[in-house]
């Protein structure tokens, strides 16, 4: 975020123009290399090695070199020798605008200090600023009283920084009243607490569709019910490693399904973090145990159908699959039919996907957890009545483990978790389905 951040200021005293500071935080996004591509080249992790730290990221959120310690892969002062290798963004940004810009250092020094004065930030803040450290930046920017606030937004930072783009950085979070927006994405997860996540983007803006774009692979030019979709999935993402973290202190939270609203106001007691993805704002909207209305009348980006298919011929089996989110059928789909399966119908819900089963009689069938009309886990239940051979494989985000719990008691197969890993899907359907 310091170059972004230090980059606006300099664009905002004339000292460089905006192409320059474009120019620059493009050359520097190609600079820096992940921290697996380095461990690879010096020999320190294999390719499986690091494939295995990725997942454990995605399901649990914790830093990569972290995840390498605790495997007993890496040591500390070898995590410290690959972050060094990997390049400080602060030097990396001023190198590139000393060539590019031809400005020197004395200069961007003296600049650097009124940056700083201007801004309010400490050394120490400044050290956290420069080296691009989320966990201690985040409490500068997202400070709050209420539980969770800086932890979720903490979280939230990171995952765009995992999932989406580098090329951001957030402002101060603000305690509001009323936010009015033309695209909002959320989810809320209740039990120990009441907590609302959401996305919402004002007019005038591109994030979302920016967002939806980079996390699910697919263009999105504007705010279509695809790109609501991959929003709502991101936020899905978020929600469950927030549960995941909680669960850890034996804090039990359900999640609800995901929601969207369209050209609303939301309303109540919660708070706002302003975040720039490529200078485009999206806000990040967090309430925790407080009146919140995220809108009147919600959004229905889903279209609630079950979709058939024709059976591939030499197909290695037939797959149902159900999930209300289209983002993560497409997925599920392009990858089990790469692996030789066909799929023979898709759901929304659970109430779809008991019919469809009955109908179409599939060799396997995939159930999301937290789905409308009905869960994965009602689903499960009403599938077995009907045939106790069912063979169910259950999808769950990060943090929905007492539902998982439950679900394979009950009789499902096997689980495959969100964000999405193609070996253990295959793997496990493969497993399955030979059962």
């Amino acid at each position: 975020m310091f170059s972004q951040l230090f980059g606006k200021y300099l664009v905002e005293k004339e000292i460089i123009s905006k192409e320059d500071y474009k120019s620059a935080i493009e050359q520097q996004m190609k600079v820096r290399v992940k921290l697996g591509t380095i461990a690879i080249a010096e020999g320190l992790l294999t390719e499986d090695e690091v494939e295995t730290i990725n997942k454990l990221q995605m399901q649990f959120d914790k830093r990569f070199g972290d995840i390498a310690v605790e495997k007993g892969w890496l040591t500390n002062d070898e995590v410290g020798a690959l972050l060094k290798k990997q390049g400080n963004p602060y030097m990396q940004f001023i190198q590139v605008l000393m060539e590019q810009s031809k400005l020197t250092a004395t200069v961007l020094d003296k600049t650097l200090g009124a940056f700083q004065k201007e801004h309010g930030f400490s050394d120490t803040e400044m050290d956290a600023l420069k080296t691009g450290d989320i966990d201690s930046l985040m409490p500068i920017f997202a400070f709050s009283a209420k539980p969770y606030v800086t932890d979720i937004a903490s979280l939230v930072v990171r995952n765009i920084n995992r999932f989406i783009t580098r090329d951001f950085y957030v402002e101060k979070i603000q305690h509001t009243k009323s936010l009015s927006y033309c695209h909002l994405a959320g989810q809320k997860t209740v039990g120990h607490d009441s907590v609302y996540i959401a996305l919402a983007e004002e007019k005038g803006e591109s994030s979302f569709a920016q967002l939806a774009t980079a996390f699910s692979g697919e263009a999105h030019n504007a705010a279509s019910d695809d790109a609501y979709d991959a929003v709502c999935e991101f936020i899905n993402v978020n929600s469950g490693l927030f549960a995941s973290e909680l669960s850890e202190q034996e804090i039990e939270m359900d999640m609800e399904p995901t929601f969207a609203y369209k050209d609303q106001t939301v309303e109540g007691d919660f708070y706002v973090l302003p975040i720039y993805i490529d200078d485009h704002k999206i806000n990040l909207v967090i309430g925790v145990n407080s009146d919140v209305s995220m809108g009147k009348t919600p959004y229905a980006y889903t279209k609630h159908e079950t979709i058939v298919y024709d059976v591939k011929a030499g197909s290695k089996g037939t797959v149902l699959l159900v999930d209300d989110s289209k983002m993560s059928r497409n997925m599920l789909r392009n990858l089990l039919e790469e692996a030789g399966y066909s799929i023979l119908a898709e759901a929304t819900n659970g109430a779809e996907a008991v019919e469809a089963y009955k109908k179409q009689e599939p060799d396997l069938v995939t159930l999301d957890i937290t789905m409308p009309v009905m869960d994965g886990i009602e689903a499960l239940k009403k599938l077995l009545e009907y045939d106790p051979d069912v063979k169910a494989i259950m999808i769950t985000a990060a943090g929905q483990q007492s539902k998982l719990i439950e679900a394979l008691k009950i009789g499902a197969k096997k689980f495959i978790t969100k964000p999405f890993e193609k070996d253990e899907i295959v793997s496990n359907v493969a497993e399955v389905m030979n059962e």
